[in-house]
């Protein structure tokens, strides 16, 4: 009996040895494979992300477009041939000509592109620079510009942004819609504008009263939209960013000859069957 005693309590002892090496073992794999099932199934909860749904999209969007482009391949509309890309002297020091660009781009607003185009040729007539605006007196100024629309408004601004690009960016113009934005007379159609002819880079779609109406008549918005900013914002929400650059100048020139403001010529477009607008008439 007092021999068995000790092989029982040794029994008991290899046993509990046992189980806490056993424990230990684990312990040890554990931290040398760090719980990646565990770990593994974490990520994919909360980082993976989930499979993107189809977006909505207009019908027949894709065919509307080519037909426009169609309609648009003569590149004859005014905005092809005094449009803000042709009013800016191309062979001036880049930052001259970006200096141009942005001057066209307010001048244009609510103004025709001939008018625009005219006025911009007499101020390069007189070396249109940073320096030369400011040198100008605002009656000179006005007098040159008119008949823009709102031309004594838009001295004020010309004046109030070079001074800036001037004092803030040493005469260049700023490179981000950010801070186009932030200049005197400038809206986000023109900023847009700028940092695609400027500056060589798509920010967003230029959205005017042309493509804001167009894209409207089209329903290549969800719902009616009131403003252009909130169709640029519909817009990009849906439309490839491949086409971001290309819809402005497509849709200008289109609701310059065709989509009228007022008595939309349909029976010439070649979307008459799948426009929207077009069938109620």
């Amino acid at each position: 009996m007092c021999a068995a005693g000790p092989a029982a309590g040794g029994g008991r002892a290899a046993r509990r040895l046992g189980r806490a090496g056993a424990g230990a073992s684990r312990a040890l794999s554990s931290a040398s494979a760090p719980k990646r099932s565990r770990r593994g199934k974490s990520v994919a909860i909360a980082y993976e992300p989930e499979p993107p749904g189809p977006k909505w999209e207009p019908e027949n969007w894709r065919q509307q477009l080519e037909r426009i482009r169609e309609m648009r391949r003569a590149r004859d509309a005014p905005v092809d041939e005094m449009g803000v890309e042709r009013c800016y002297d191309s062979s001036a020091p880049p930052q001259v000509m970006r200096y141009q660009v942005l001057l066209s781009l307010m001048l244009s607003s609510q103004t025709k592109d001939q008018v625009t185009s005219a006025a911009m040729l007499r101020l390069r007539q007189r070396g249109l620079t940073v320096d030369s605006i400011l040198q100008m007196d605002d009656v000179t100024l006005g007098q040159i510009i008119y008949p823009v629309g709102f031309w004594r408004n838009k001295v004020k601004y010309i004046k109030q942004t070079t001074a800036i690009l001037k004092q803030k960016y040493g005469g260049d113009i700023p490179s981000t819609v950010e801070e186009l934005v932030k200049l005197p007379g400038v809206g986000p159609k023109m900023a847009h504008l700028a940092m695609n002819i400027a500056w060589n880079s798509v920010s967003g779609i230029a959205v005017d009263t042309h493509v804001h109406r167009i894209t409207n008549r089209l329903k290549w918005v969800k719902k009616a939209t009131r403003y252009p900013e909130e169709t640029r914002v519909a817009l990009e929400d849906w439309l490839p960013r491949d086409l971001w650059r290309e819809i402005n100048w497509l849709l200008v020139g289109f609701g310059q000859q065709t989509c009228l403001p007022v008595n939309p010529r349909c029976k010439e477009c070649l979307n008459q069957d799948i426009c929207p607008a077009a069938k109620r008439r």
